[in-house]
């Protein structure tokens, strides 16, 4: 909504997430059976706050912000004392990083689940719901400051301070010279890329550790039609996605590639390029970005006349060639961020 200018859509987007929520969390979705909000969601209330700054930053809209800054210190309030509707188990450890789920419970956006089995659980901490978390911390600092609440904006700003440390410290895995999933998962997946793709990045992007992330992703994840949602070789890999509802569900997140990741991988590279001092490093990351781009267009305006619903991106594509186009045909977070890498926006 933001890119095409439609604001006031926007704006009723957030205030509806806003209006319905519950115990600190927002709705991940809506039943398609009644309308009732579905709140099965650790990554949904942190994602607000990057999408509310990035509307501030289109709009300028201050008093946006000031409307709804009590209800957004409602959510950090709620993640730091515990929420446990449905099963959520989201709670601030000692070590200043959030905890969620159980085994049984499927709360990140990799949420297959086949009856009462979840496929990949990814209970304890993972590693984005910690990235978005410091993330809110960084945002909460800058509105506190917009609200001219100076004390909570020295209290957000001491406790990012402390995840930081915390997440660096704890997240990096020197063998593999990447970042767990979830502490105490050394399995190579995607979801790391949020640690250096959002507003307030909490891996430095001019930081050797960021090189050895993108290179593992380049190597491991990184196809023309998405990012792999697991690392061949990798216990449970899935190169197709096929079968029945149950095969489908297990091989969901096992593999496949998913376009929307792109958008991670892109705004990776971007914070990579405006953090790097140095001119050599910080022109071939300039021409990376846009022989990746580059790449992308040719890729999907291609696939766009080829599979599934013709003039859009499917949900997810297998991991081997022929990438064939698999799940729902047309996908909004795969057009929308194709979209946004064609655009250079």
């Amino acid at each position: 909504m933001l890119i095409p200018r439609r604001y006031e859509i926007a704006k009723e987007v957030l205030l509806t997430l806003i209006r319905d929520m519950k115990f600190g969390l927002v709705p991940n979705g809506y039943s398609g059976f009644d309308l009732r909000p579905l709140y099965n969601s650790a990554d949904a209330s942190l994602l607000l706050f990057e999408a509310v700054y990035k509307y501030l930053k289109y709009t300028n809209d201050t008093s946006f912000v000031k409307g709804i800054y009590a209800r957004l210190k409602t959510i950090i309030n709620a993640y730091k004392n515990g929420i446990d509707l449905e099963n959520n188990n989201i709670y601030l450890d000692e070590d200043y990083l959030i905890v969620s789920g159980t085994p049984e419970t499927q709360n990140t956006w990799m949420d297959a689940k086949y009856g009462d089995f979840a496929f990949t659980p990814r209970n304890g901490k993972a590693v984005e719901i910690n990235a978005l978390w410091y993330n809110a911390l960084k945002v909460m600092q800058e509105f506190s400051g917009i609200c001219g609440d100076k004390e909570e904006a020295n209290t957000y700003k001491g406790m990012a301070e402390d995840t930081k440390i915390s997440f660096n410290n704890k997240f990096y895995n020197k063998k593999r010279k990447c970042l767990y999933d979830v502490i105490g998962d050394s399995r190579i997946r995607p979801n790391q890329l949020f640690s250096l793709s959002l507003t307030f990045p909490v891996i430095e992007p001019d930081s050797e550790i960021a090189e050895n992330i993108m290179n593992v992703v380049d190597k491991k994840l990184l196809t023309d039609y998405g990012l792999r949602t697991l690392a061949k070789g990798e216990q449970n890999y899935v190169e197709i996605y096929e079968g029945d509802p149950f095969k489908r569900d297990a091989s969901y997140h096992q593999g496949p590639v998913w376009p929307w990741l792109l958008g991670l991988y892109y705004n990776a590279l971007k914070n990579m390029r405006d953090s790097e001092k140095n001119k050599s490093k910080k022109q071939k990351l300039i021409e990376k970005i846009e022989a990746f781009c580059q790449k992308t267009e040719e890729t999907f305006l291609e696939a766009i006349d080829r599979d599934g619903v013709i003039g859009s991106i499917g949900e997810i594509y297998d991991t081997k060639s022929p990438y064939a186009s698999k799940g729902t045909t047309a996908q909004g977070w795969s057009v929308a961020e194709v979209y946004r890498i064609m655009l250079r926006m």
